[in-house]
């Protein structure tokens, strides 16, 4: 019974931190600031990393204290 609770509370958390994720990729480039070119294909070799985009909350200004 507790092992079904904390199945249940884990999966509903993960759920309200949902984001979308989007996947970023930039050329790599070596010590002197050249792109590195892939040998097969002569084309700029590629990093990519997975990032999670969250919603932007909207909100009111907060006043200026005095």
């Amino acid at each position: 019974m507790k092992k079904l609770l904390a199945v249940a509370l884990t999966a509903c958390a993960l759920n309200v931190y949902a984001a979308e994720v989007k996947e970023v990729c930039r050329d790599k480039v070596d010590k002197a600031g050249k792109p590195v070119l892939d040998n097969k294909t002569n084309k700029p070799v590629q990093d990519c990393k997975k990032i999670k985009v969250h919603k932007k909350l909207e909100g009111t200004e907060v006043p200026v204290k005095k």
